[in-house]
Formats: structure tokens, C-alpha cells, sequence
């Protein structure tokens, strides 16, 4: 299907001079796209800027939030390879909210695939403008000229001028058409596919003040907000007059709590109830909440526990299930058959974020409008929250973007950016709510736990023949909790002929949500571990397993691409040695496992050692991942699947959230523990580039370490791990 749209200059290009002849240019294409064009090219309403100097310094906006994953780096590559610039004079800046980019979102590992098209026509519409602009001077036609590292040259006479040069008159110029413009073969890329550092780690490394945390403005007072223990709860009472005199506080006051008009989960308040206090710093506001005695209406919070789920769980597990999400064939009638049937009990906990920097967020409410500074991954939908709940005009609330000190999906959720909105409006001045490290372990958006019952059928032959799974996890009805549900076409659906999934569920009052790669980050876990335990029970070489499970590529659902898994599988296998690992010394042994999630098809080997009194290193992983044709920046790409590896493992160690009375337990750092550089292993990373549109890379190299190590642990010791983390069964790092 073709692109059919109508451009016109305005429409497609606003270019504007600046003083002293250099110009602005700046896509803006008609959302008039069919759905097939929507995915290749992405929100294209509008794309992005280029600013050329008149010396010929080029600035490059970036749109979408920058949370750590290289995305600020990302897309000004992409606009820089097809405008013909060397990479050493850009400079990059982070967009702030505002419709002339389109959509600015950052989540779900859509960066490349949503950019990777429209970044590269706006650096190719630049070229073609400035070409047209040299011709034009020359007198010569534009065929006759072209780009290079930031001149334009005539190939018959070899006269050159810059793109500075060039600036004004381009200005002037009518925009290319976009069906006409040419993209480079990725064979001349000089920018794209290079080792870049990312652009702020300079910024970083000599501590310059660049995330949200660090951020001021003058006159700026500080806030604290104290929230109820239990999720839900209200305030009754609080000492807010005793705390007024306390030195440095200048605001405090109880909020009462708004609702939202689109809650994420059934009554979640959408500001919730608690007690705020403002003062001229914020240690000395953290040091007033030391002293605040506030009285709590808990509600029906307080009465779950993780105890209590455990043990509902175990009762739904016997009792028919609530609903069925798939059922193929005939899954009663195999078991009749079986020569040999395996069941098995897997559960994974709930888990926080624990991004580094904790939320925080700056406002300033005056004459009825709001500004903001933010580290949200969602600036549209967090600006249109804190607009229906202080009930303004969403063109009344500015929202600029700052750099965030990882989010890892917390920053989804803009809670925390209505509770500064609500804050600056009440006190009318500069204000920067920061929480504290309790705070954010404690009022987070959690990876929802769950309790898979699975049972599987093994022909005569070793095969899959049938599998069942009563999935028991968190919502109301029908309806899962956020990102706690089950997909049926989860792997390894479609390719066991007797299939089903089963679901009930426990009703829930704690927020979940969306963290790095998720459902995958569990489900993968649960799957790849009984997809091992299978391989052993029909006693056969797990990777053979996998392979004979995936099967013949012309017989696979449409859903999943057989070749690609394969071709994973078969190179982490070569590229960490597997068939001989026989060799290696007694309590040292590797586990294997593959997933496809958020467009990656990503394959690991883990070689751990499990030592007397179950200590265990994880001594090297192995990664091979299928993202499609391009690699944009390697550097940022091997980083990703590194700190996937290093995330998955933190996971399966140590981190958990339990309630009791319906308050979080673990509330730092000592209790959901990250993975110490001590611990972490050599991790070697691979990428299988196959034809296919690149995709990205924050989400689908987490999923496959944790199966991978927990299956390893087996191999070294005999010992199936069906429940994390870890540590709950007495293991700890060597």
C-alpha cells in the first residue's frame, strides 16, 4: 500500500529564519494515514526540528522523554545520517510537551520501530531543501548536486558551499515531496551503526545538574506528601498546627483526595488522601513529617495480606476455574493417553520499580496556568490527568521534559506530577515535590504477582502433546488488574495440539502497573522453567526440546515467526558452547531459554555455580536477539541487553513486595535489593540481523535471564526453582 497524502509547505515544512540567516525546519505531515502506513511510519503528526546556525552548527530535537535507554541519542542519529552532517558538530536537545512533535512517548520498546521512518525523512527533506537551495545560487539543476558532511557540492564544476550558507535561501524554498524523497542504503551509513556515546555522558560523568531530581528555579519552596500506609486509605485526623511552627515549614495542609475520571484500577483516587508539607528546603520539610501523628481511615486495604493471597490462591488452584482464555483440542481427553504427564506450581511476587532517582516533580501555578518539570514517560496523558484533576484547561498546564534517573515504567503514571500540580496551586509559588525512597518503594505501581498451576502430556516419543495452565492472579470480574493478565497466544500456544489456559482471580486493593517488560518479565519465567522441566522429564537435550517444540517455520501461528526463534536459539547455542557443557566441573552447569516479547525474538544461556549451603555466582550469560535489520547505535544497544541481564537478575534474587495488613513491607533498598557489581556476571551479547524492520531493545533482552539461571540451577543441583525470588528458598549470591 502507498503513502497518499497531500502536503502542502505549510503543512510539511514551517521554516522560519533566525537571526543572522539560519533557519528552522520542521516537519508537520497530515495525520491522514492508513493503518499499514501508521506502522511503518509512526506518528508522523509532526516528526521533529533541525536548527542550522549560520556558522553550520546543527541542533537536533529530540521528542520523546529520555529515561536512560539512549533514546536522546537515538533519534538525532537518525535525522543526522539522511541530512548529510558529521555527528561530532550536533548539538541535541530534549523536546518539551508540545504538539508540532506528535506523539511523546517513551515505553512498550517502540523508539526505533516508531521512529525509524519518519526520523530518517526529516534529516532527508533537510538535505533535499539545502540542496535545492545550492542549485539555485549555482544556477545549476539540484540533479547535478549533492550532500555531504555538511556542504553541498556541484559535481561538475566542484563548487561547495555550506549548509550555513545556505540557511536563509532554503528557508524560502517549497518542500519536497515526501513520496519522492530518497533514503540512503544503509550501506553508506557513516552515522547509524557506529559505536556513539550518548550524548549527555558527559553531563553525567562531571555531575552536571541534568535529571528531574537535580532541577531549581528561583524562589522554588520544597515538598513532602504523606500518604496513607495502606493503599486507599483517608485521613482522619492529623498535628497540622503543631507542624506549622516547625523551622523551615512555610505550607501544611490535608488533602482530602480527588477522584479520577479514569482511575487505572477500580477506586484508585487519582490524587490520593494525605497530608502535604511545603518548607524552604527539603530536609527540613522531611524533617517535619518525622513529627506528624496523622490518624488513618485504612479501609478495606488492611485486610489483604501476600499471606492471605498464598492461601487463596492454593483454594482457587482446586476449584474449577472462573473463566478460559484458550482451548485447543482436546486437553482432558489427552491426559488419558499420556505415557507420561508432569505437574507443576510456579508463583512470582510483586515487585517495585526502585528506579535510582524516586518521583519528584516541579510546579508553579500562576495567573490560573500551571507549569511543569517532570521525568514522565508519558507527558500527554500525565498532563491531561493533572488537568482533570485540578479541573484547568489541558492548554493551561506547559509540561517540560527532563532527563529521568531510570523509570523502568514507574514513570508511566502521573500521580506523582498531580500531587505537585496540586501542591503549587494551593501555595501559588515555585514548588518541587520530591518523595523519599520509603515513599516510592511503598506507592509504587507494582509488577503484579500471580500463581500459575500448570500439567502437560508427553507422547511416547518425548512430545508436547498436551498442556494446561490455571492461571490465579489480581483483578475484579473478568477484568485483570493492570498488566496482570495472561495473553492466549502466549508461547507455547499454537504449538501444542491440546491446549488451554484457565483463569480466576483475587480481588486486589494495590496499584499495579507496567515494569520493564511486562507480563513477559514473569510469564517467561513460569514457561521457559516447565518447558525445561519437560525436556528433562522426556529426556532429551533442552535446546532439542525447544527446537522440536517450535517445529517446521511454514507451520507456525501467524503470530510468531518460527525462523527468527530459531535462528536465536541455534546461534546462543554455538556462541556459548552448549553441546560441551558436559565438560564443565561439577556444580557449575548452564540453563538455557528463549522469549519473544515487544517485537525482539531473544534467546540466553546462563553458566552459574551453586555452591554448599545453595550459594550461587552466575558466571557469564550469553544473549542472541533478533531486532530486525539495523542496529542504530551499538553502544546504547549492548548496554540495553546488559542492564536487561542485570535487571532479571536483581529480580530473581532478592526483589519482592509483600503486604501484611495491607501495608508494603519492604520500603528500601536492604529489603528489595539491586544486583551489586560484585555479583554481576560477564555478559556477551549478540545480534542476529535478518530482514525484518528494526525493533527495540529496552523490554525483550530482560524476559529470558531469569528461566535461564533458575533452569542452570537445576543443572547444576538438582534442584527446580518454581518460585521467586531465590532468596525465599535460601539461596544468596557467592
Amino acid at each position: 500500500m502507498v503513502l497518499t497524502r497531500v502536503l502542502t509547505r505549510r503543512s510539511f515544512f514551517q521554516v522560519t529564519a533566525l537571526s543572522g540567516g539560519g533557519f528552522l525546519i520542521g516537519t508537520y505531515i497530515e495525520p491522514t494515514l492508513s493503518a499499514q502506513q501508521r506502522r511503518a511510519d509512526g506518528p508522523l503528526d509532526p516528526n521533529a526540528f533541525i536548527r542550522i546556525a549560520p556558522d553550520g552548527s546543527v541542533t537536533l530535537i529530540s521528542r520523546n522523554p529520555e529515561i536512560g535507554q539512549g533514546i536522546k541519542t537515538m533519534l538525532p542519529m537518525l535525522i543526522a545520517e539522511e541530512l548529510e552532517i558529521d555527528w561530532k558538530s550536533v548539538k541535541v536537545e530534549q523536546a518539551d510537551l508540545d504538539g508540532k512533535y506528535g506523539g511523546q512517548t517513551t515505553g512498550g520498546s517502540r523508539a526505533i520501530s516508531n521512529n525509524w521512518i519518519p526520523m530518517r525523512k526529516v534529516g532527508a527533506a533537510g538535505r533535499e531543501m539545502l540542496i535545492a537551495a545550492a542549485a539555485q545560487t549555482w544556477n545549476v539543476p539540484a540533479s547535478e548536486c549533492f550532500a555531504e558532511n555538511g556542504r553541498v557540492y556541484h559535481r561538475k564544476t566542484d563548487r561547495s558551499l555550506g549548509y550555513g550558507e545556505l540557511a536563509s535561501k532554503a528557508a524560502a524554498l517549497p518542500a519536497p515531496d515526501p513520496d519522492s524523497l530518497k533514503l540512503k542504503n544503509p550501506e553508506t551509513y557513516k552515522i547509524v551503526g557506529q559505536w556513539t556515546p550518548g550524548v549527555d555522558v558527559p553531563d553525567i560523568v562531571t555531575g552536571k545538574p541534568i535529571f528531574g531530581i537535580d532541577f531549581t528555579t528561583p524562589g522554588m519552596l520544597y515538598a513532602t506528601f504523606y500518604r496513607c500506609p495502606v493503599f486507599g486509605g483517608k485521613v482522619a485526623s492529623a498535628n497540622v498546627d503543631a507542624i506549622k511552627n516547625m523551622p523551615g515549614v512555610k505550607h501544611v495542609f490535608i488533602v482530602e483526595g480527588v477522584a479520577n475520571p479514569t482511575p487505572v484500577i477500580e477506586g484508585d483516587p487519582g490524587l490520593e488522601s494525605g497530608v502535604a508539607i511545603v518548607a524552604d528546603t527539603w530536609w527540613a520539610a522531611q524533617t517535619a513529617r518525622k513529627k506528624l501523628v496523622v490518624k488513618w481511615d485504612e479501609g478495606p486495604g488492611a485486610q489483604q495480606s501476600s499471606a492471605g493471597f498464598a492461601q487463596r490462591a492454593q483454594e482457587l488452584s482446586k476449584q474449577p476455574p472462573q473463566r478460559t482464555l484458550k482451548n485447543d483440542g482436546n486437553v482432558d481427553q489427552a491426559w488419558g493417553g499420556a505415557a507420561k504427564t508432569i505437574e507443576a506450581a510456579y508463583s512470582y511476587p510483586f515487585i517495585s520499580h526502585a528506579p535510582l532517582e524516586p518521583r519528584n516533580c516541579a510546579a508553579h501555578y500562576k495567573d490560573g496556568k500551571l507549569e511543569m518539570w517532570s521525568t514522565t514517560q508519558q507527558p500527554a496523558r500525565s498532563r491531561a490527568l493533572v488537568a482533570k484533576i485540578l479541573g484547568m484547561p489541558e492548554n493551561d498546564v506547559t509540561v517540560h521534559l527532563l532527563r529521568a534517573g531510570g523509570s523502568f515504567g514507574r514513570g508511566l503514571y502521573g500521580d506523582f506530577m498531580v500531587e505537585a500540580g496540586y501542591i503549587a496551586k494551593q501555595i501559588g509559588v515555585p514548588v518541587k515535590l520530591v518523595w523519599s525512597r520509603e515513599d516510592d518503594m511503598t506507592h509504587d505501581y507494582y509488577r503484579p504477582g500471580g500463581f500459575h498451576f500448570l500439567k502437560a502430556a508427553l507422547d511416547s516419543s518425548g512430545k508436547v502433546n498436551a498442556w494446561s495452565n490455571h492461571f490465579v492472579s489480581f483483578g475484579d470480574g473478568d477484568k485483570f488488574s493492570a498488566t496482570a493478565a495472561i495473553q492466549p497466544t502466549e508461547f507455547p500456544s499454537g504449538f501444542v495440539p491440546n491446549f488451554a489456559i484457565h483463569s480466576s482471580l483475587m480481588p486486589l486493593r494495590l496499584k499495579t502497573g507496567a515494569l520493564r517488560a511486562p507480563t513477559a518479565n514473569s510469564q517467561c519465567f513460569v514457561f521457559q522453567s516447565f518447558i525445561d522441566e519437560l525436556a528433562h522429564a522426556a529426556g532429551k537435550d533442552p535446546l532439542d526440546f525447544r527446537l522440536e517444540l517450535l517445529g517446521d517455520p511454514a507451520n507456525a501461528p501467524k503470530t510468531y515467526n518460527v525462523a527468527r526463534m530459531r535462528g536465536a536459539l541455534e546461534m546462543v547455542a554455538e556462541k556459548s558452547g552448549w553441546r560441551e557443557r558436559g565438560k564443565l566441573p561439577k556444580g557449575t552447569a548452564m540453563g538455557m531459554s528463549f522469549h519473544y516479547s515487544f517485537q525482539g525474538y531473544f534467546a540466553h544461556v546462563a553458566q552459574v555455580t551453586v555452591t554448599a549451603g545453595n550459594k550461587l555466582r552466575v558466571n557469564k550469560v550469553w544473549v542472541v536477539g533478533d531486532v530486525g535489520s539495523q542496529i542504530v547505535n551499538p553502544s546504547g544497544a549492548e548496554a540495553q541487553v546488559q542492564g536487561g541481564v542485570i535487571d532479571g537478575l536483581s529480580e530473581v534474587m532478592d526483589q519482592q513486595i509483600t503486604l501484611e495488613a495491607g501495608r508494603v513491607v519492604q520500603q528500601n533498598y536492604n529489603e528489595h535489593k539491586l544486583l551489586r557489581f560484585s555479583h554481576a556476571p560477564q555478559v556477551e551479547v549478540h545480534f542476529l540481523k535478518t530482514d525484518h524492520p528494526p525493533t527495540g531493545l529496552g523490554e525483550p533482552a530482560l524476559p529470558p535471564v531469569l528461566p535461564a539461571v533458575c533452569n542452570a540451577i537445576f543443572a547444576a543441583s538438582g534442584r527446580r526453582i518454581r518460585a521467586l525470588p531465590l532468596s525465599t528458598s535460601g539461596f544468596s549470591w557467592a
